[in-house]
């Protein structure tokens, strides 16, 4: 997936909100709380960064597709081996994940005033 299309799956998403940080890496938030980064640091270091649950980081670090991502494995983030480590459907399954673990762990007041309940 080209970094212009893992930015719009990712603005396709509800209530998100990008923000551009550390050596100009393109961080992706819901409700304040980051869910996906890319391009800048991510692209130096490899491939996109972002959430997964405890099952996807075993996996995919398992089948080799992707790693702990550098300061975030604790939180069981994984960082793409390449942007092409995954087809554009699996990628974008694993954005939506993403969005929604961080989501589900927002106040109830703050994902009604996203609009996401």
């Amino acid at each position: 997936m080209t970094p212009k299309a893992f930015e719009a799956r990712c603005l396709r998403l509800p209530a998100v909100t990008k923000m551009v940080q550390w050596e100009g890496t393109s961080v992706f938030k819901v409700g304040g709380k980051m869910f996906a980064l890319g391009g800048g640091f991510a692209a130096r270091s490899g491939g996109y960064m972002f959430k997964v649950s405890n099952l996807a980081y075993a996996m995919l670090i398992e089948h080799g597709l992707a790693r702990p991502a550098p300061y975030l494995a604790r939180a069981k983030w994984v960082q793409l081996v390449s942007n092409n480590a995954l087809s554009d459907a699996e990628l974008t399954a694993y954005l939506a994940q993403a969005h929604a673990l961080i989501a589900a762990k927002l106040t109830r007041k703050s994902r009604k005033a996203l609009g996401l309940d």
